[in-house]
C-alpha cells in the first residue's frame, strides 16, 4: 500500500500568536477550504473555540460527485504555537496524518502543513491518486494559500 506526501510552506506576514489563534480553532477550517468541497464542521461549536490533544472533529465533505462523506479526525499532539496533528479515524482515506508547524520568521511567520495519507482499494486506490486524488489535494491547499493571503496580507 503506497503512503503519499504532501508538503506546503507558507509564510504570512502576521505575528505566531495571530496565527495559532487562527489555525487552533477548529471552526476557522470552513473558511479556508474550498466552497466546492461542501465543507460542514458537525461538531458541538461549544468545544470547537480551541484545540486539544484527544479532540474529535465531525465534518461532512463532497469530493467527488457531490456526495457527501462523513469524516472523523482527532487531534493528536498538540505543542501550542508549535504544532499541532489531525489523524482521520473515520472517513475517505486508508490514513491521514496531518502535521500543522509554526514557526516566528522576521517580518512574519512561517506555516508548514505536512500530509502523509493512503488511499483504501489497493490499485484503484492509486490510479484514483493518478486521475484525480493528487490534484484535488493540491487544488484545496491552492485554495487555502490564496485565502489565507486575502485575510492576512503577503509577505514582502
Amino acid at each position: 500500500m503506497a503512503t503519499f506526501t504532501l508538503k506546503r510552506v507558507q509564510r504570512l506576514p502576521i505575528t505566531l500568536e495571530h496565527a495559532w489563534d487562527f489555525f487552533s480553532a477548529p471552526g476557522n477550517l470552513k473558511e479556508i477550504t474550498p466552497p466546492y468541497m461542501g465543507f460542514h464542521v458537525l461538531s458541538d461549536p461549544d468545544f470547537l473555540s480551541h484545540m486539544y490533544a484527544g479532540q474529535i472533529i465531525d465534518y461532512t465533505v463532497t469530493p467527488v460527485l457531490g456526495i457527501p462523506l462523513y469524516w472523523m479526525t482527532e487531534i493528536t499532539h498538540v505543542e501550542h504555537q508549535k504544532f499541532f496533528v489531525d489523524e482521520q479515524r473515520v472517513g475517505p482515506y486508508a490514513m491521514w496524518h496531518h502535521q500543522h508547524h509554526f514557526k516566528a520568521v522576521p517580518g512574519g511567520v512561517e506555516m508548514t502543513d505536512l500530509v502523509h495519507y493512503r488511499l483504501p482499494l489497493g490499485i484503484l486506490g492509486r490510479l484514483a491518486h493518478v486521475l484525480f486524488v493528487r490534484r484535488q489535494l493540491e487544488t484545496i491547499f491552492a485554495y487555502r494559500w490564496k485565502k489565507l493571503e486575502d485575510l492576512f496580507g503577503k509577505m514582502p
